[in-house]
């Protein structure tokens, strides 16, 4: 029987105590209904997960002894980011936690002309914070031991002037003239650029293709913004990556 993860920030060691608290530790004590002797494993997010056993459960506290760490890498060879358009309601949140299953090492929310979400400051801190959690939940589900970072949202400009050179640039585009198949094996980190539901503007497009981005073209049909998120990942996995 597969064993639950759970995440804490650690940093942790073999032979050590772990207190685990809130939300975690209620999935353990009151959702999952596990008791002291149990096992589960541990992962801090930096590499490697570790087998534990539950000693204790106390209100809002579970006890965990940490054992052996287990070097298991499920990593992708792919340094893949993912600046999607943010999108309404769970639309979002679906898409960090497949881009996380799909192995993105870092997902920027980016925020264009025609979003539809608008986001002041403390908003747009909230929304982190949350889609931060997502990536975590989906990281103990799919066995990834590395979490990957999710950026606060960002203006698509600002993104664009922050990026560094050099990489592999594609910007999800339904004119786009290069397909998978015709794209060249890619040289160092990947970035793959998604307008929101209504697309980017025709200036939105010419920045970007001004910082190096080459649209790509999925196939005939347009796709809804989430879906082209989860295509483009798992063919690029598929392709190049692990899949």
């Amino acid at each position: 029987m597969r064993l639950t993860r759970v995440h804490v920030p650690g940093p942790l060691a073999a032979g050590r105590m772990c207190a685990v608290k809130g939300d975690a530790a209620t999935r353990l004590a009151r959702v999952l209904r596990l008791s002291a002797g149990d096992a589960l494993i541990l992962f801090d997010g930096q590499g490697g997960q570790y087998a534990a056993r539950i000693e204790a459960i106390g209100k809002g506290t579970v006890d965990v002894a940490v054992l052996e760490r287990q070097l298991i890498e499920r990593e992708s060879p792919l340094s893949l980011t993912l600046a999607q358009g943010v999108s309404r309601g769970e639309r979002m949140d679906w898409v960090v936690q497949k881009g996380t299953e799909l192995g993105v090492s870092r997902l920027v929310p980016v925020l264009s002309e025609r979003s539809v979400v608008r986001l002041d400051p403390k908003q747009a801190q909230s929304k982190q914070r949350h889609w931060q959690r997502v990536a975590v939940a989906a990281c103990e589900q799919s066995g990834r031991d590395r979490i990957p970072q999710v950026a606060a949202p960002v203006a698509l400009v600002q993104f664009l002037e922050s990026l560094s050179p050099g990489g592999t640039r594609l910007l999800l585009s339904p004119e786009g003239l290069v397909t998978l198949e015709s794209l060249p094996p890619p040289a160092g980190d990947i970035i793959v650029l998604i307008g929101p539901e209504g697309g980017l503007t025709e200036e939105e497009g010419r920045a970007a293709r001004g910082q190096g981005f080459t649209a790509l073209r999925l196939g005939p049909r347009v796709l809804r913004t989430e879906t082209a998120a989860v295509v483009a990942l798992a063919l690029l996995q598929h392709r190049f990556g692990d899949i």
